[in-house]
């Protein structure tokens, strides 16, 4: 599997049908084995946090064996308005984990 942050960008948009997504590789030289997430989508309404992650988790089923390590924040699109607001833009790229 190559990994890229399009390619898990992708992923989650068809998996989790989302509204906003972020996938930043942090990994030093950028060789796709360490990223961070920003998921809104609205299937996490009514779970807890643990849920939300499991299911990103099984989104990535695959790839987590390939991924160093990853932070991910999830949002359903109310939080992601909310959120937004707060820090007083649309493209809100200053929400940070």
């Amino acid at each position: 599997v190559e990994l890229s942050a399009d390619y898990l960008r992708g992923k989650l948009q068809q998996d989790l049908e989302t509204e906003q997504e972020e996938v930043e590789d942090t990994t030093l030289n950028r060789c796709a084995t360490s990223f961070r997430f920003l998921v809104v989508s609205a299937k996490f309404e009514g779970k807890p946090l643990l849920q939300r992650h499991q299911l990103v988790n099984e989104c990535f089923a695959e790839e987590l064996s390939h991924i160093h390590a990853f932070e991910q924040k999830t949002l359903t699109p109310e939080q992601w308005t909310r959120q937004r607001r707060e820090c007083g833009t649309q493209d809100c790229t200053a929400i940070k984990f």
